[in-house]
This record gives structure tokens, C-alpha cells and sequence, in this order.
């Protein structure tokens, strides 16, 4: 798992049917100081994440195990909002 910003939203009015029902949004990567880390990616939220909060997001085959038993077709997923970041 990894950080990101929530930074936007995406409206899709045709898409997958198993994507209907999901809130697409935009992430930006963080590092391990906040900082932004790549480039935005588009993440399907499991959550209920909104703009500007921290968030934790999976990819790969991963991505899909909070929807099961629904196969949703995604490789990207908003898994937990993150309430605080302690560094040592």
C-alpha cells in the first residue's frame, strides 16, 4: 500500500457496468513526507474519501478484493483514509 492526496473527481458517463455504482477518483502519490511522489492516477474509493484527505490505495489484482465478491474490473482502489502520519 502507499499514500496519496485526494485531488479531484471523475465523472464518466459511459463506463463498465460493474463501474456504475463506484466513485472514481484522482490521487496524487505521496513519499514518505507528503511530498508529491509520480504522476495522478485515477482510484476507485471503497471508503468514502473525499477532497484533500490523505489516503492509502493499492494496485494490482489487490485493487479488486474489497469489492468481492463483485469482480469489479479496476487495478487501482482508495483502501483506508489515513487520520494522521507519525514519522520517526
Amino acid at each position: 500500500m502507499q499514500l496519496a492526496r485526494v485531488i479531484g473527481t471523475v465523472v464518466s458517463t459511459v463506463k463498465n457496468e460493474l463501474l456504475q455504482t463506484r466513485k472514481l477518483l484522482v490521487i496524487q502519490p505521496l513519499d514518505a513526507k507528503l511530498n508529491q511522489a509520480g504522476k495522478p492516477l485515477v482510484a476507485i474509493d471503497s471508503v468514502g474519501a473525499g477532497a484533500g484527505e490523505v489516503v492509502f490505495w493499492c494496485r494490482g489484482k489487490e485493487a479488486a478484493f474489497p469489492f468481492e465478491p463483485v469482480d469489479v474490473p479496476t487495478d487501482c482502489t482508495i483502501v483506508g483514509i489515513v487520520d494522521s502520519v507519525n514519522r520517526v
